[in-house]
């Protein structure tokens, strides 16, 4: 589906939103007393193409490394040096104050010299105007990178997601691949806009009050390491190992949260019709148990860590003003040094402070690596091959050459299965529920490659050609229609971008669906709410065949797509169908053999192999299993049983 015009956002703009309103959606985008001022300020803004986006099916070699925080930011090298120069600036301007301090004590309070003190001031202004410009620049530089750094994941994640083949699907729950595009990338997100340079703040601090400590007092300095920094140094091992293992296990609950959370939605009607609701709540309620369990032992773990490091702090403060101060008195140090030294050494454990917190951050930043790069690398089982050419245009002669397949580690469904399709043919597969009828469909559009043997369609392998060259001429209508959240045109041209609406209303005509466009007042535009849940079931299929036969394939595979449609529906589908195989190669898989009878060739599926092909007069002369399942099918529809 399309993008509006100027403006940017679905449905073009303001004036999309107040045509969803009259289309009958749920949101109808700006309150009209607002609309005005909305014009107004959308009349300002500058125009946004459309983006530049190139997919391949084909991962690229740089996609095919792991992917790791190190070689995602490499291609932003430039711009982290920029932002690491601004934190050298603001880190220096921030810790000039203590030293300022000392001179104004040692050589303007203790001497009496107003000038120095003057001059001190002044500095002191300069450095926190000097810290302030340059917080509010590496403020808006970072926060920029950051929100390209998640614009660029999240397409990568998106468009690997797209390049995956049906498998993946079917073996993965949907809850765990949203979180992968949610909470994991939103973790990320607080990583590269807060958390990575925030670590160079505080890193960068951390350095500089060291050296100053050091070349302040060496005795004091060496104190400092030699009873502080060992203890602090253990706990944050521990906290480490601890918060690595803790933050892996919230990513996993959160996943397993979405999961159930998403299965649930999907089957409300299901849960409801079985009154099973209360039974959903307590297993959600278990689910969330488990996800707050591990949330408690990170909470736990931070909980030591924080105020026992600041315990540390307080008593390595405590012992630098009992030594600092008997230096005074010595006279080997001066009183300017010593309060300069403990306001350093307090900055010294702030930014320890706040490294245990980033440190939380920069370790839910690594458990999201983790998944993505357990999902990054993952490569399509149905992949395309570097020299795969594209598919000239095709008659529709389909065959398959000793096929062997079974899904990944189960039995094979199919067995040495050879089948040819003549160009131009309607060819029936007919048979039990899981003899491997849909299976050769799903062979033939290459969801998946079989195991053993080639698939061909005019004698090309359809292992060594493009995808898109493939897919384009290929028309697929499932059991089971999916449709998107829109309108009908967006729905129907979504095979066929470029159609007009001649051509929608002619694809509508085909299939018997005019007579819903006419009599809804918005006719094209009238809205299909999500999975198009606004449509009965036959409605659905109907529009699904016009969307896959808008598409003008050269081989259409009907995967018993007349099953949700009355006698009636069903006889307007067959008539359309008659007019639209006209010169291309039709697969149709059917329970319903009224729909099988019509092929010019019809095969048996049973135990993983083709049992008998022919015409329906000659397989029901043959007496074997099609003519036991069309006297079955013709008692059920003459009412000879009941």
């Amino acid at each position: 589906m399309g993008w509006g015009g100027p403006g940017g956002g679905p449905m073009g703009g303001f004036g999309g939103a107040r045509a969803s309103a009259a289309a009958g959606l749920p949101f109808a985008g700006i309150p009209s007393e607002l609309a005005a001022k909305a014009d107004d300020i959308l009349a300002t803004e500058p125009d946004h193409p459309d983006p530049a986006v190139a997919f391949h099916h084909a991962m690229a070699d740089a996609d095919r490394a792991p992917f790791t925080l190190r070689s995602f930011l490499g291609a932003h090298r430039a711009a982290l040096v920029g932002a690491l120069v601004l934190v050298v600036v603001e880190t220096l301007a921030q810790q000039a104050g203590p030293l300022l301090t000392q001179r104004g004590i040692d050589d303007g309070i203790v001497p009496g010299d107003v000038a120095v003190l003057v001059a001190v001031g002044v500095a002191y202004l300069v450095s926190v105007l000097v810290s302030m410009g340059a917080s509010a620049v590496r403020v808006r530089f970072t926060g920029r990178l950051g929100e390209r750094l998640t614009y660029e994941l999240r397409l990568r994640v998106f468009a690997h997601l797209q390049r995956l083949s049906l498998d993946f699907y079917t073996d993965e729950k949907a809850g765990r691949i949203m979180t992968r595009m949610t909470s994991d990338i939103d973790a990320l997100t607080q990583l590269f806009q807060d958390g990575l340079v925030n670590l160079a703040v505080q890193f960068g601090t951390l350095v500089i009050i060291t050296v100053v400590l050091v070349s302040m007092s060496p005795t004091l300095a060496l104190l400092t390491i030699a009873v502080v920094v060992p203890v602090l140094g253990v706990m944050t091992v521990w906290f480490r190992r601890a918060s690595d293992r803790g933050f892996v296990t919230v990513r996993d609950r959160i996943a397993d949260v979405l999961a159930d959370l998403s299965e649930s939605l999907s089957g409300i009607r299901v849960i409801t019709a079985h009154n099973r609701r209360r039974h959903n709540v307590v297993a959600h309620d278990n689910v969330l148990g488990a996800h707050l369990d591990a949330n408690r032992t990170t909470a736990r773990i931070s909980a030591i860590y924080g105020p026992g490091t600041e315990a540390v702090g307080i008593v390595g403060q405590a012992l630098i003003l009992l030594i600092g101060g008997s230096m005074v008195q010595a006279g080997t140090l001066s009183i300017g040094e010593l309060t300069a030294f403990v306001l350093y050494l307090t900055a010294f454990f702030a930014p320890i402070q706040q490294l245990v917190q980033l440190y939380t951050t920069y370790q839910q930043g690594q458990a999201a690596v983790t998944k993505l790069r357990d999902l990054l690398g993952t490569t399509p089982s149905v992949a395309e091959a570097p020299d795969a050419e594209p598919l000239p245009p095709i008659e529709g002669a389909v065959d398959l050459e000793h096929v062997t397949f079974g899904y990944g580690d189960h039995e094979a469904v199919l067995r040495d299965v050879s089948l040819h399709i003549d160009a131009g043919e309607t060819f029936a597969l007919v048979g039990p529920t899981g003899a491997g009828k849909s299976t050769i469909a799903k062979l033939v559009t290459r969801f998946y490659d079989p195991d053993a043997g080639a698939v061909r369609i005019d004698g090309h392998d359809l292992r060594h050609v493009t995808v898109t060259s493939l897919r384009s001429q290929l028309g697929v209508v499932p059991q089971e229609p999916f449709l998107f959240h829109g309108t009908i045109r967006d729905n129907l041209a979504f095979a066929a971008p470029d159609a007009t609406d001649d051509d929608l209303l002619a694809a509508c005509a085909a299939v018997g669906l005019d007579e819903l466009v006419g009599r809804l007042p918005d006719g094209l535009d009238a809205p299909v709410h999500e999975r198009g849940a606004s449509l009965s079931s036959g409605e659905r299929q109907l529009l699904a065949l016009a969307r896959a036969l808008l598409a003008r394939p050269r081989v259409l595979v009907l995967d018993e797509a007349t099953s949700n449609l009355d006698l009636r529906s069903e006889a307007t589908i067959e008539r359309a169908l008659d007019a639209v195989r006209q010169g291309r190669t039709a697969i149709v898989i059917a329970h319903r053999l009224a729909t099988a009878q019509r092929a010019d060739r019809i095969a048996v599926v049973e135990e993983g192999g083709i049992s008998e092909i022919g015409t329906h007069a000659e397989l029901v002369a043959a007496g074997g299993t099609y003519a036991d399942l069309y006297a079955t099918w013709t008692r059920h529809t003459t009412g000879g049983t009941d």
